[in-house]
This record gives C-alpha cells, sequence and structure tokens, in this order.
C-alpha cells in the first residue's frame, strides 16, 4: 500500500476532477505483475494500467488500490468491474470513495462477485493525500494549501525601488529564498490543479505563475487573480499568455471585455465586507470548475484574508535566512501564532532544508 500511495503520488495536479489512486497488484506467489496512477486528465483510472500491465497474471491475484474501485459508468466503464473481470482474487483498499455515486457500492460489487476485501489499510495517509477530493465533495471547495516565503525578519516581499524617472520597479534580486527552495516552489505548483495570487502581487511583480521544471513544463496550473476593480493589465505576462495557460480573473466588478479578449476567463462574484472578490465564493467557483488543489501564493493581504476566515488546510513556509530591513514589507500577521508556539489549529508536519533555507510544513488538527 505504500508503493500504490507513493504512485498516486504522481498524478497530483494533473487528475482533477478525479482523485489520484494508485493501484499494484500482487501476484498468488508475491511478484508485482502490475502497476498504475491515475493518468493526466483523469482516465485511464490507475486500475485500469495496473491490470493492462498485469494481463493473465492478474487471474488470481491481490489488488492494492488507495481508493475503493469506482462502481459507476461515467467517461471510463467502473473499475470495480474491470477487477471482476480479470479474476483478481483480493483487493486490499485504503479508505472508501466519499462520493456518493461509488461510496461502498464499489465494496459492495467485488464482495457479491466472491472477492474478499480488506479495509481500510493506511487510510490517514490515503485520506490526506486526496484531501482536496474529499473536501470538493463534502464542502464543494478545494483543499487550501498557502504558501509563504519569509526572510529572517518576518518580510513575505521585497519592496520596489525608484527608477530616475520616478516608476517603481522591483530590485535585480527580488527573491528572498534561494534557488533550492524556489524550484521545490514550482513542484509544489506542479502538484496543484490552480494557482491564485492578489492583484496587489500580479501588479508588482508581473509573474508568470507557471511550473518551471524542466520536464514538468506543461504540469502548470489553471492561474487565478483576485481583481476587484478589474486592474490586470492587458499588456501583464498573465494576459498575455492566457491562451496558452487558463487563467481566471475573479473580480465583483462589470466588465472586462479587453481581458475577456485575450483568452481570460473574468468571473463575477459577490465582494466581502472590504468589497473584495469573497473568498468563499471564489472557492466553491474553482470547485464547480472541478479544481480540488488551489496553491495560494499571496500576497501577504490574500494570505492573511484565508487564515483569519479559517480556510486554510496546509502551510506551506519557507523561512530565509536573509534579513531584509527596510528592503522588505508585507508580513502575515496571522503567522505570528506559529513563532510563538500556538498551534492550536495547525500541526507541524516536517522541516526539510532547501540550500540555505528552510521549508516548514503544517497542516490543520483532525
Amino acid at each position: 500500500m505504500r508503493h500504490a500511495l507513493r504512485l498516486a503520488r504522481r498524478a497530483l495536479g494533473t487528475v482533477a476532477p478525479n482523485p489520484a489512486v494508485g493501484c499494484v497488484i500482487v501476484s498468488p506467489g508475491g511478484r508485482v505483475v502490475g502497476r498504475g496512477w491515475t493518468q493526466a486528465g483523469g482516465r485511464p483510472h490507475a486500475e485500469t494500467v495496473a491490470l493492462s500491465q498485469a494481463g493473465a497474471l492478474a487471474r488470481g491475484a491481490t489488488a492494492y488500490v488507495t481508493l475503493e474501485p469506482c462502481s459507476h459508468h461515467g467517461k471510463t466503464p467502473p473499475c470495480a468491474a474491470a477487477l471482476i473481470a480479470a479474476g483478481i482474487a483480493r483487493v486490499v483498499a485504503a479508505v472508501e470513495d466519499p462520493d456518493p455515486r461509488v461510496k461502498g457500492k464499489g465494496f459492495s460489487l467485488l464482495r457479491d462477485a466472491g472477492i474478499y476485501i480488506i479495509t481500510p489499510v493506511m487510510e490517514k495517509e490515503a485520506a490526506s493525500l486526496n484531501e482536496g477530493f474529499f473536501l470538493k465533495v463534502r464542502e464543494d471547495r478545494p483543499l487550501v494549501t498557502l504558501k509563504v516565503a519569509q526572510s529572517a525578519d518576518g518580510k513575505t516581499a521585497v519592496a520596489p525601488t525608484e527608477t530616475k524617472l520616478g516608476e517603481n520597479k522591483l530590485g535585480e534580486n527580488k527573491w528572498i529564498t534561494g534557488e533550492a527552495a524556489r524550484r521545490f516552489g514550482h513542484l509544489l505548483r506542479a502538484q496543484h490543479d490552480a494557482i491564485l495570487v492578489g492583484i496587489g502581487t500580479a501588479l508588482a511583480d508581473d509573474p508568470d505563475l507557471t511550473c518551471r521544471i524542466d520536464g514538468l513544463e506543461w504540469r502548470s496550473p489553471i492561474r487565478i487573480v483576485l481583481d476587484g476593480k478589474l486592474q490586470l493589465k492587458e499588456s501583464s505576462k498573465l494576459a498575455r499568455s492566457a491562451r496558452n495557460v487558463p487563467t481566471i480573473v475573479f473580480t465583483t466588478s462589470e466588465g472586462g471585455d479587453a481581458l475577456k479578449a485575450l483568452g481570460i476567463d473574468v468571473a463575477r462574484v459577490v465582494p466581502d465586507v472590504h468589497g473584495r472578490p469573497d473568498i468563499f465564493a471564489v472557492l466553491r467557483a474553482l470547485a464547480l470548475r472541478g479544481v480540488t488543489r488551489l496553491l495560494v501564493e499571496g500576497g501577504a493581504t490574500v494570505h492573511s484574508a484565508f487564515l483569519e476566515r479559517g480556510i486554510a488546510d496546509r502551510l506551506e513556509i519557507f523561512r530565509s535566512p536573509t534579513v531584509l530591513g527596510a528592503k522588505g514589507h508585507g508580513t502575515v500577521d496571522a503567522l505570528s501564532a506559529l513563532d510563538a508556539g500556538n498551534t492550536s489549529r495547525f500541526v507541524h508536519l516536517c522541516s526539510r532544508k532547501l540550500g540555505p533555507d528552510v521549508l516548514e510544513s503544517f497542516a490543520v488538527r483532525a
């Protein structure tokens, strides 16, 4: 099952609105004869891939799957029926599928066919892996991960410098963290269905918001901008590349025809008490679009809004030894509780050393 979970992890960020599933088929003699994970776009499913590899060797074998095999006819035939037809003798499943179309029905089909079922196995790990899919089913919203890069003195951005003409521009080094941390940040992008920034970050940084790791460029997520007053410039990188990388602007204003003409999906939602796009409305709209995993990259105002409203499920905090002083700006006040040791809401998962920087990962306490 650990191996099946590792296979499933490969699919994160590529299979929405489907879950990321892994499957390992082991012969009666204990040999792995088939492996698979959900393919890009959500199909074929992991079981189909593994059964194709196993062929006739699947008869009498055990299938280890990270999620209950589906029982309904969608864009692909049900995996439970495929396992039965292949002659699988035993299914070891990590967790039940919460989707009402499945939810125990897959197990029932297998049992009725005489297949022995063992479940749950490593249920907690499997549920964590597909938490975004589970949240979409149960709460009509995606998993929300906040990615924060902080200097040693708590700053989250490098202040722009003044040119001789009086125009603002970023300094030569706009990065807080080093290359290793930035590469890991791109891996996080590849593992999420969508990436979100506020209009302040979009205007100040003019970001690409794409995955720029060799071989993973195709895994760039949907790009989201919270832009209440439709300030995103037509000349921005986001606007100019919208026909190549799906881009959504959530606004509270009417209009946006110029952005629409460039291929941007301009979606109007209700405002919050500050007149900005309501975060809950945005999350519901993203869930309707099939998004199960959302990475929020900033800036500080957006991070704080998610934290204050209690809808951050995971935190990825990159800490740099660099002290920015007057060169830095933007702090996320809601993160001060973590530094003070008050982690009643979040539990610390792990720390990673990335060059000179440290990544600390947190999740909402169960």
